[in-house]
């Protein structure tokens, strides 16, 4: 079974910066379609970002132009760059291989001055 590992978030003022990564189990991390989504309570889970295999690359609206997805396929690892980060981002982000129900944990990203 693969698992899912994010590390990476915290408190950061308004216009700052954070970097998540995402370490996935497994040998053939590569052939996943990997998504960074994120929830706050009361709300359904939405998808941030995705990345295919291949490298291409989807955002929602409200981060395009400021989050960036990349995945490093020598270490397992898929990243979500965050600038210019809004209090509205405050959630808790969640990766996941899209298409199969292998979530991680989530980690904390709170945006407040």
């Amino acid at each position: 079974q693969v698992q899912l590992v994010e590390s990476g978030g915290g408190l950061v003022q308004p216009g700052g910066s954070l970097r998540l990564s995402c370490a996935a189990s497994g040998s053939i991390f590569s052939t996943y379609f990997m998504g960074w989504y994120r929830q706050v309570p009361g709300k359904q889970r939405e998808l941030v970002a995705g990345i295919t295999r291949d490298g291409t690359t989807n955002y929602g609206d409200s981060v395009t132009g400021r989050f960036t997805i990349s995945r490093d396929n020598a270490k397992n690892t898929v990243y979500l760059q965050m600038n210019n980060l809004k209090p509205e981002d405050t959630a808790v982000y969640y990766c996941r291989i899209v298409g199969r129900n292998v979530w991680g944990q989530g980690t904390q990203v709170t945006v407040s001055s």
